[in-house]
C-alpha cells in the first residue's frame, strides 16, 4: 500500500497507529512563540490533529491553515477547534494544493514522504511560498531507512534545499521532545 495513498493514513488514524501525534504542541510551539508578525499566512502540511493550529490561535495567529490527506483528523479539528475557519482546513493531496503562504511549518510531514518525492516536495513548497517566504520546523537527523518515517541528514538537506532556498538555520534542535532529542534539526529556509 502506498504511503501516498489516503486510505493508508486514514487506516493509521482508525487503528490509532499515530506515533507522530504526541498529543500536544511540540517544537512548532517554540517557533510560533517567536513569530513576530501574527498576521502571517501559515500552512501546516500533513497537519493531522494539529495541536499547533490550536496553539497558534491561542497566540492570536488567525491565518493558520492546516492540510491533510486524511479526513478523520480534520473532522476532529473541526470539532475540537471551532475557532479555526473552515476555509483554512484543507482535505487534499499536498502536491495538488494551491495557495500562497508567508510561512510553511514542517514537522513529521517531510519524513512521512517516500524519499523519492523529496525534490518534488521542495519544488511544491517553493511554489506555495510568497517571495522571501519561509519553510521552518524540524527534520530528522538520523538514518531511518524503512518507513515512514524516513530519516535524513544535514548534508542531504543542504544538497536538496540549497538550490531553491537560502539556509538561514540548520542546527541541532534544542527544543525537541525527549523521545526525539539529539535526532532532529531545527531548520529555517528562505525562498530564493
Amino acid at each position: 500500500m502506498s504511503t501516498l495513498d489516503e486510505s493508508y493514513w486514514t487506516n493509521r488514524y482508525h487503528s490509532k497507529s499515530t506515533g507522530w501525534d504526541i498529543g500536544y504542541t511540540g517544537p512548532l510551539g517554540h517557533i510560533l512563540n517567536d513569530l513576530e508578525d501574527k498576521n502571517s499566512v501559515i500552512l501546516i502540511p500533513g497537519a493531522g490533529n494539529s495541536h499547533e493550529a490550536d496553539y497558534a490561535l491561542s497566540l492570536g495567529i488567525e491565518n493558520i491553515h492546516v492540510l491533510d490527506f486524511s479526513a478523520p483528523p480534520l473532522e476532529n479539528l473541526k470539532k475540537r477547534i471551532p475557532k479555526l475557519k473552515l476555509g483554512n482546513i484543507h482535505h487534499a493531496d499536498f502536491f495538488q494544493h494551491e495557495g500562497t503562504y508567508d510561512i510553511i511549518l514542517e514537522q513529521t510531514f517531510f519524513c512521512a514522504l517516500d524519499p523519492e518525492l523529496r525534490e518534488q516536495y521542495i519544488t511544491k513548497i517553493h511554489s506555495l511560498l510568497k517571495p522571501n517566504g519561509i519553510l521552518t520546523g524540524v527534520m530528522f537527523d538520523h538514518a531511518l531507512d524503512t518507513g515512514p518515517p524516513f530519516g535524513g541528514s544535514l548534508k542531504e538537506y543542504e544538497k536538496l534545499f540549497s538550490p531553491k532556498f537560502d539556509i538561514e538555520i540548520m542546527e541541532r534542535c534544542k527544543f525537541s521532545i525527549p523521545a526525539r532529542a539529539e535526532k532532529e534539526l531545527y531548520v529555517k529556509f528562505r525562498k530564493k
